[in-house]
């Protein structure tokens, strides 16, 4: 479609079809979407940002339910749980990474967290589970993070230690996870656990609320996570009930392999758009 120009004119600081270049993807409501992102980052995030840097909290988690209330993040999930996915494509999704790319510091971070960590619960977990986490994550009331690097292993995800031992209806959980982008923030984590032999058919996937017994949870410092924050969790004797199983045992690793794409999505149109904000400044 031929597009009217939106945004910043300099050549480069913007994609193409928001400068007047003619797409075949484009329609009116991706317009209509951009629109709506670009005011919400210009009135709720931006203004706010250098505060929220300095804040140990960072941004406030109540931005993730007026996200939700303006129509922004509900685009990633099912109708049935409260979202409107079936409305839209991933042309929107990478509209609304590129918009919340324009403020710095990860304002709104979690929101790609969710993103990445409700997926395998979505896709395998049981009827139950779903019920209890999806419409409070995707109405932000909840957040969600995922919980697979080690120190040890750190993308490794075929030898993480971390392990589940089966015992009276629980597995009891132990080990360490680095590098927990929202760790601090999550009610729930997906987290990645050895049940099995060693290697990747022994991975498997358990939910975990935040609060469970045994959890110690550290915010670390970092360079850039500013506002959302990164997080050094540590599970000792933490029983999960066997029903938080995601999906079947020793398909953790499969899970991930599948998950991973969406999420080098999501960090592709960050990463373009942190590029332009930077040509553009300078």
């Amino acid at each position: 479609m031929q597009s009217d120009c939106f945004g910043e004119h300099l050549m480069g600081c913007e994609p193409n079809w928001y400068q007047g270049f003619p797409s075949p993807y484009y329609t009116d409501s991706h317009k209509e979407f951009r629109k709506k992102c670009r005011e919400f980052v210009e009135t709720e995030m931006k203004p706010h940002v250098e505060d929220w840097i300095k804040s140990p909290e960072g941004y406030p988690a109540s931005l993730h339910q007026r996200a939700y209330s303006a129509g922004l993040q509900g685009i990633l999930f099912p109708k049935e749980f409260g979202g409107a996915r079936e409305d839209t494509d991933y042309f929107h999704e990478l509209i609304l990474w590129d918009e919340m790319g324009r403020c710095s510091a990860q304002v709104l971070g979690q929101l790609q967290i969710n993103s990445m960590a409700i997926p395998p619960v979505l896709l395998h977990g049981s009827e139950e589970m779903k019920a209890a986490v999806l419409p409070a994550v995707v109405q932000g009331e909840k957040s969600i993070s995922l919980m697979i690097s080690e120190p040890q292993a750190g993308s490794d995800v075929a030898n993480l230690r971390t392990t589940a031992v089966k015992q009276d209806g629980c597995y009891v959980v132990n080990g360490q996870k680095k590098w927990i982008t929202g760790g601090h923030r999550a009610d729930f984590f997906t987290c990645a656990v050895r049940t099995g032999d060693p290697g990747f058919g022994g991975i498997s996937l358990l939910l975990i609320p935040s609060s469970s017994p045994g959890i110690t949870i550290r915010k670390m410092a970092t360079q850039f996570d500013n506002t959302n924050g990164t997080a050094f969790v540590t599970l000792e004797d933490v029983k999960v009930p066997e029903g938080n199983l995601i999906g079947d045992e020793g398909m953790g690793f499969m899970y991930l392999m599948y998950n991973f794409n969406h999420e080098r999505f999501v960090i592709a149109v960050g990463a373009c758009r942190a590029a332009r904000n930077c040509y553009e400044e300078s």
